[in-house]
């Protein structure tokens, strides 16, 4: 198949023959004939297809009505507002190249197929809608027979094929009474003035007058008449009358005439009768010339020669000159330039300039930018740290511009993009500001000082000597920011004489053996020892042969009469660390009485004093030596590592730190003398020196990286008053978009450059000027010669003059030049005036005397005769040619009032002005304190006229101060010091809070969450040692026996002891505390009684310690403590058990051990920060079965698991102030003139407020009132009558004047007329409108004629809607010209009356009905429509609605809802009943209940309702309700009542009759019942059970 896309493929399909009844059957039993096809070719589609086949939509056809395409007999259908209808539409699938159809399914495969109908609505016809007539004019006439008029106008025009207007007009004639004298009159009608037209010339008037007279015949005269002295006269200048100082004008002056006829009151002509001042019949005019132009130009390049996909077409133009302006009623010119839209053409386009913003880079994070916006008292603390705030500069630069430059002159880019203009770049701005972090360094945290060890040599390699050293360590716990270096010293040193490398230690010592091998009495014991090294660690014992080891103690073992002594104590520790001339440090061990030896025999108890021992220790000089180390140094170059470098060639790193080279770091080291000071290095041992250096790397440098400089700021020309160009200055910048850094080049001091700019010679601005008027020319001699005084040179004419374009300097420019860019042109002629010899000539009017003060006296202004006027009487006749006038002095009083609102509250300008060029992020802007507030100044004259406000010596403002309240912050206190851990033993918590002191107000930054008491807590976890407070008791006391045997010194007796808390530390417990710091479960008994052993009695020491039970705990278990014998028993006697036994049990005296872990801690800040990232911590705990917290060894040495994380980062938000934009420029005002302009300045959010910072106040927008200007503009006067000169009716003019108004600008303001002069700025236009017309052409009507009346005014808008169905078809207004007749015989001549109408917006929906009323002195009642705004109108009521007219009844059926039926009897609608009076005659219709019959379908069949209907509607179940309606009608046609009446009578009678039966029965009083006696068969109490329903 070739392809597998595209047409030439096929289908196949299965065709077998069926039995009607569904069965199949064979082939040959259905008809061949009929065999339909089961293949056919098809077009198999692919997606590529989808960019050359598309739906093709063609347009909708006209709405037709559904109940035409319905099928079967049409029904009558009756439009109401609108009918539904359906248009229809043709859709297919075409190919795009040639636009042939296709298959459906190509395109249906891609998109589905658009819909071919759509509803649609056919508005109903709408009839022409007239107002009411007007009241009846006055009769025509004042004597004969006359006509009245009246007349409407049209307020809806018909549409959608309504019915046509009505007569507008309604005419009635009227007889004033008989005329006296004849009815005829006369009256001079005056035509149409006719086309300007050329005379004809001399010669060939000439030739057509010898045509006349024959040939040969010449006219002869001795006198040369008017025309051939006009010719003389005007041989030198009659070539140059016509010529312009520019060939774009050809004026030509003609000719116009007209006729003057006499019309009688029929309109029929009368001969002429010649009255003195008959109207002028010829006038000069100018010949009209139509606007031409010359060919248009070819089509201008497109404006866009790159490539832009945003926005990629651009515009191409062409012009045309002006050949001829046009002259007199010429057409105008029609428009110069055309524009098209285009798009550039050719091959590989350059890219069109984008433009985009970039970013300097991040400046320095600095935590102090944070901190002024928060909390000042903070900023001066050195070594601030964590979150921070860093800024840049943002500017706009070509994005593309690099390319383009490379493209044009092959150059490389520069290092950075050349600024431009910020309004050149869209979209957002990158932010200026953002959040940071500064590291918060980690400070060197170390434990608590190891014990001092013992003394040893320097180097236990070498053992030289017998100088040693002491040494106690300590370890660090918290590793610090840059290494162990910055930890403070581990070890300190104490010189020991004797030292040794490895000693021994005594672990135990043996049973005391007596010697001889007896029973008791002295004895030894045999030590038990490890050889140990310097550090503590057992090592081999061949180590230690050096040194001498501890001999066997002496010891006794007591006969039995013998004083038992217990054992001694360890020794205690050592009151001092050290010793010297006046303090030594001492220790003791104590042992008491266990037994008091017999009488006889026995070894006495020693004294007391034997009882304690005491001993030196630590002797030692207190002399610490330690190492001290300095602050390394910058990292620096290390010159034995320059050439490794070199060759090398170290990188920079890659992760963006700037790293270049390793260098080398210092410090000072030395050895330091606790309180002393430095000492020799000798002193301290070598073994542990620091180092003095150490390796670094280099950061790299940094060159400064600047932008090249933007280009020279525009230099736009404006003029001053007198047509001079105004200096000004351009600028250019350049930013620094990277500061330097270690060392690198340093940035240029020159960032911006002025200069003053190039100031042209001439000020560009065209201007027209206008040259002198020629000479009045008046209408040719021979034209004027049959007109009176045609002998003089006299009377009205036209003149013209030059008018040529001018640069500003006055040299000759292009007409094309003013044309655009100058004022509308001047007017090149004008009508003038010839004097005639018996006219009065006159000077124009001087200018009026000044006047020395407002309000005070008079001015004049004068003018006088001129020639022979001088001499004529009757010009010197002052009245009829005043040569003075005379007016009062302007009384100019002027009053200021202020108008408007005040405005926002406005600071002072000083903020800082953005730069054009780099936006740079606002520090901390006055936003408050006191400002000013302004309201408009308004000026008006003493006629209470708007003037300009310096009148009234003002500057336009009212200025009042105001303040605008300053933001105040949450103000909290210091954080109080951190409470005590919360347990003594384990994890705990420890608090610190802090308090308000002051809540915001005026937008300041929020509290924080606080408590009911106005207080913020952070609570941290916190760990104490279990061991770090011990119960520390002393020996027992004496025996002190209460039952004493004297004889033998025993007995039941009681021992004390004291025992403290004490403070442990690594020397042991130091001093005493408060007993509540130690764990009172563990306290040991302060007194114990017992049995004081008698002579010969076995003696045991005190219980060891129970042996702890096997974990985990079990009933199985058990634990054992052991004593053994001191003195042996005497004979006969025996000692008690020297073993205790006791189960074990859960929570008594076995416990079981897991780890608990605490709740993560708050976020945790460095103390120099206030802000950022943190840490997170929690403990872990080990915890008894019973609850209870114990040191950590505990579940340590059970080895249980422990994989939790203990420490985990966290953020605290930092809380950024809102920070604004500044305040942009003043807008324009929002109106030029008036009272109500404002002007508005904006500002934005550059960077929203995070956390608790102080919030974007709301205001962001500010308004003040724009200083009050007067709005003068100009206005069209009402139209003058028609004037047709001294004679009555015909072809004439009306006028009207342009006028200078001035108006506050406020709606519906008055305005008022002043001098021209203040709108002399304006451009001559009205609304818009630049065609001023001032005269126009008009008809007066002459007595007896018909005419049309003016055009009415535009009436209001009504739009074309369905009323309650939200449809609307528009708006429209329409405004008519009525017929207004004058004689009862021309009313065939009437012209046709006429109305146009227009579309509007905002129209009004109405809605349309009949009203009727009758009145006591008519028999007929009058019936009206309606409008919904209660305006009477002609048509737009329904045809069907009107009330029937009722005059067939007698009397007149006049109720409302009442009509006439056919028998002539007044009947009620449907709905109504009648209610008859005495007479039997109709009184009133009254509204009767409807009952609905529910049916089964009905939803609401369970509810019986009786209500009235509309009685209007049909009688007819209209379709979608349910039920029946019966209508109860007592009275028939003919007025008597029906027969159902009666029936019903009788029915209600006989009903009445048994519930009176049934009364009486009820009330009858029965007979009592004999009572049965049934046992046990009592009444039962009726209970009800309440069941929550609220009928009950």
């Amino acid at each position: 198949m070739g392809s597998d896309c595209g047409p030439g493929g096929s289908q196949s399909r299965a065709v077998w023959c069926a039995h009607v009844d569904g069965w199949t059957t064979l082939h040959t039993n259905c008809d061949q004939g009929q065999h339909p096809s089961n293949q056919r070719n098809c077009f198999r589609v692919c997606d590529w297809h989808k960019d050359l086949y598309d739906w093709k939509l063609g347009a909708w056809n006209e709405c037709v009505p559904v109940s035409a395409r319905t099928f079967g007999a049409p029904r009558h259908f009756t439009c109401s507002g609108a009918e539904e209808g359906i248009q229809t539409r043709e859709v297919g699938c075409l190919l795009k190249s040639d636009g042939s159809p296709a298959e459906d399914a190509i395109c249906e495969y891609f998109e589905p197929k658009p819909r071919l109908e759509q509803a649609c609505l056919i508005p109903c016809p709408q009839d022409c809608v007239v107002s009411e007539y007007s009241p009846w004019t006055s009769c025509s006439k004042t004597c004969g027979t006359g006509l009245r008029n009246r007349v409407r106008s049209v307020l809806v025009p018909p549409l959608f094929g309504g019915g046509i207007c009505p007569n507008l007009t309604e005419f009635q004639s009227c007889k004033p009474g008989l005329c006296t004298g004849p009815e005829g009159l006369y009256s001079l009608r005056v035509g149409p003035w006719s086309p300007c037209a050329l005379p004809q010339t001399r010669t060939a008037r000439q030739v057509k007058r010898r045509k006349g007279k024959g040939q040969g015949l010449r006219e002869r005269t001795g006198v040369k008449d008017p025309e051939t002295r006009e010719l003389i006269q005007k041989k030198r200048n009659r070539n140059r009358l016509n010529r312009q100082e520019s060939p774009f004008w050809d004026i030509q002056v003609g000719f116009q005439t007209r006729d003057v006829k006499s019309i009688g009151h029929t309109g029929c002509a009368a001969p002429l009768c010649l009255p003195r001042d008959l109207p002028l019949t010829i006038q000069s005019c100018v010949l009209p010339k139509d606007c031409q132009v010359t060919e248009w130009t070819q089509w201008s390049s497109c404006s866009k020669t790159c490539l832009d996909l945003e926005s990629p077409r651009g515009n191409c133009t062409r012009r045309r000159q002006v050949l001829q302006f046009p002259v007199g009623d010429g057409a105008d010119c029609p428009p110069l330039e055309e524009t098209l839209s285009c798009e550039p053409q050719g091959e590989s386009l350059p890219p069109c300039a984008a433009f985009v913003w970039r970013t300097t880079e991040w400046s320095d994070c600095r935590v102090d930018l944070l901190l002024s916006q928060q909390d000042r008292r903070r900023s001066n603390v050195t070594g601030l740290c964590g979150g921070g705030l860093q800024t840049r500069e943002v500017y706009c630069v070509q994005a593309n511009a690099e390319l383009l430059e490379y493209l044009t002159d092959l150059r490389e880019k520069d290092k950075a993009s050349r600024p431009v203009e910020n309004k050149l770049c869209k979209g957002p701005i990158p932010n200026r500001s953002q959040l940071c972090q500064i590291p918060c360094p980690i400070d060197c945290e170390v434990s608590p000082w190891g014990a001092w060890g013992p003394c040893i040599f320097e180097n236990c390699d070498d053992q030289t000597g017998k100088k040693g050293f002491k040494l106690r360590k300590r370890r660090i716990t918290n590793k610090p920011t840059g290494g162990p270096g910055n930890c403070p010293h581990l070890v300190e040193a104490m010189p020991c004489d004797d030292p040794s490398c490895y000693n021994w230690q005594l672990v135990s010592l043996d049973k005391c053996i007596p010697g001889d091998g007896k029973q008791c009495g002295a004895g030894s014991q045999m030590p038990q020892v490890w050889c140990i090294n310097s550090n503590g660690e057992p090592v081999d014992r061949n180590l230690c042969i050096s040194s001498k080891a501890p001999e066997p103690e002496p010891c006794e073992v007591p006969c039995s009469r013998d004083c038992v002594l217990s054992d001694w104590t360890s020794w205690s520790t050592c009151s001092q660390t050290c010793s010297s001339k006046t303090i030594e440090g001492k220790q003791m061990r104590t042992r008491s009485i266990l037994a008091y030896n017999a009488g006889e025999g026995g070894s006495l108890c020693p004294n007391s004093s034997v009882l304690q021992e005491v001993r030196n220790c630590n002797e030692h000089a207190c002399i610490v030596y330690h190492w001290q180390t300095g602050p390394w140094s910058p990292c620096t170059e290390d010159s034995s590592a320059s050439s490794l470098n070199a060759s090398g060639g170290v990188r920079p790193s890659g992760d963006g730190s700037g790293l270049c080279s390793m260098g080398v770091q210092t410090r000072k080291v030395m050895c330091v003398r606790v309180n002393v000071g430095q000492v020799p290095p000798k002193k301290c041992p070598d073994a542990p020196r620091p180092t003095t250096m150490r390796p670094c790397q280099l950061p790299c440098k940094k060159d400064c990286i600047v932008t090249p400089f933007s280009d020279w700021t525009e230099c736009p020309v404006t003029c001053d008053s007198a047509g001079d160009a105004v200096k000004k200055k351009q600028s250019r910048k350049r930013l620094v978009i990277q500061m330097p850094s270690n060392g690198g080049q340093e940035c240029p001091q020159l960032l911006e450059e002025e200069k003053d700019c190039e100031v042209p010679k001439i000020c560009p601005g065209f201007r027209w000027k206008t040259h002198k008027w020629r000479k009045c020319q008046l209408v040719p001699w021979f034209l004027r010669k049959d007109s009176p005084g045609a002998q003089e040179t006299c009377g009205p004419g036209l003149q013209t003059r030059g008018v040529s374009c001018r640069k500003l300097d006055g040299s000759q420019a292009d007409i094309n030049e003013c044309l655009r860019s100058a004022k509308p042109m001047l007017a090149i002629t004008q009508h003038c005036q010839l004097p005639c010899q018996d006219d009065c000539q006159l000077t124009n009017w001087s200018k009026f005397s000044s006047c020395t003060a407002d309000c005070v006296g008079v001015r004049t202004r004068k003018r006088a005769l001129i020639g022979r006027s001088k001499k004529r009487d009757k010009c010197k006749n002052t009245q009829m040619y005043p040569l003075s006038e005379t007016q009062y002095c302007p009384c100019d009083k002027y009053n200021a009032q202020p108008v408007g609102k005040w405005s926002d509250c406005i600071l002072p300008e000083g903020g800082r002005v953005e730069s054009i060029m780099g936006l740079k992020v606002q520090g901390d802007i006055k936003e408050c304190g006191q400002g000013y507030r302004f309201q408009a100044m308004v000026c008006y004259d003493q006629d209470n006229r708007l003037v300009e406000t310096s009148r009234c010596n003002s500057h336009g403002y009212i200025e009042e101060a105001c303040i605008i309240p300053c933001p105040s912050d949450c103000k909290l206190s210091e954080w109080s010091n951190w409470s005590r851990c919360s347990k003594s033993c384990g994890s705990g918590v420890k608090v610190r809070s802090k308090w308000l002191r002051e809540k915001p107000y005026n937008g300041g930054r929020p509290c924080p969450k606080l408590d009911h008491i106005n207080q913020v807590y952070e609570v941290v976890p916190c760990q104490s040692d279990c061991n770090q407070y011990v119960w520390v008791a002393e020996p027992w006391s004496v025996w002190k026996v209460s039952n004493v045997d004297l004889k033998e010194n025993c007995g039941e007796g009681v021992q004390t002891r004291k025992v403290r808390c004490m403070l442990n530390t690594v020397d042991g417990p130091s001093e005493s505390v408060e007993d509540y710091l130690c764990d009172p479960e563990e306290m040991p008994l302060g007194a114990r009684e017992s049995r004081l052993p008698c002579p010969e009695d076995c003696v045991l020491n005190d219980w060891g310690s129970w042996s702890r039970c096997s974990m985990p705990c079990s009933r199985n278990s058990s634990r054992l403590r052991i004593a053994y014998t001191l003195r042996y028993p005497g004979i006969g006697r025996q000692c008690p058990d020297t073993t205790d036994k006791e189960p074990c049990s859960l929570n008594l005296n076995c416990f079981n051990y897991f780890y608990n872990i605490t709740d993560w801690s708050t976020c945790q800040l460095s103390p120099n920060a206030v802000c950022g990232s943190g840490i997170k911590t929690r403990m872990l705990d080990c915890v008894r079965s019973d609850g209870k917290s114990v040191d950590i060894k505990f579940c340590e040495e059970l080895s249980l698991e422990k994989n939790w994380l203990m420490n985990v980062s966290c953020t605290v938000e930092c809380p950024v102030n809102c920070q604004l934009s500044d305040w942009s420029a003043w807008s324009e005002c929002s109106q030029t003139c008036g009272l109500e302009g404002k002007m508005r300045r904006q500002r934005s959010v550059v960077q929203a407020s995070q956390g608790d910072g102080r919030p974007c106040p709301s205001q962001m927008e500010q308004w003040k009132p724009c200083p009050v200007r007067p709005c003068y503009r100009w206005q069209y006067s009402s139209w003058s009558e028609c004037r047709v000169e001294s004679v009555v009716c015909g072809h004439g003019v009306r006028y009207r004047n342009l006028s200078c108004f001035v108006s506050d600008g406020s709606s519906g303001a008055e305005d008022s007329m002043v001098d021209e002069e203040l709108c002399s700025s304006l451009e001559l236009a009205v609304n818009g409108d630049k065609q001023i017309n001032l005269k126009e052409a008009c008809i007066l009507p002459c007595p007896g004629e018909c005419y049309l009346m003016e055009w009415s005014d535009w009436s209001s808008c009504v739009s074309i809607c369905i009323r309650g169905a939200g449809v609307d078809f528009g708006s429209v207004q329409a405004r008519s010209r009525a017929v207004l007749a004058q004689e009862p015989e021309n009313l065939q001549l009437c012209p046709d009356q006429a109305w146009e109408s227009q579309d509007c917006t905002g129209g009004e929906c109405y809605d349309y009905k009949w009203f009727s009323s009758s009145s006591a002195n008519s028999t007929r009642p009058f019936i009206w429509c309606q409008r919904s705004d209660g305006l009477n109108v002609t048509g737009g009521c329904p045809a069907r609605s009107p009330p029937m007219d009722n005059s067939s009844c007698d009397p007149p059926c006049l109720m409302p809802k009442s009509f006439c039926t056919k028998a002539g009897v007044c009947m009620c609608e449907e709905g109504y009943t009648e209610v008859l009076s005495s007479a039997g005659e109709l009184n009133q219709c009254t509204p009767i209940p409807i009952l609905e019959i529910p049916t089964a379908g009905d939803k609401k069949g369970d509810v019986k309702t009786s209500r009235a209907i509309n009685p209007t509607l049909p009688t007819t179940i209209q379709p979608g309700r349910s039920g029946r309606t019966w209508y109860l009608q007592p009275y028939g046609p003919d007025g008597k009542l029906k027969m159902w009446v009666y029936g019903v009578a009788a029915g209600a009678f006989v009903l009445l009759i048994f519930i009176v039966s049934m009364i009486y029965l009820a009330c009858k009083k029965p007979k009592r019942p004999q009572r049965q006696r049934q046992q046990n068969n009592r009444l039962k109490p009726l209970t009800l059970a309440y069941d929550g329903d609220t009928d009950m």
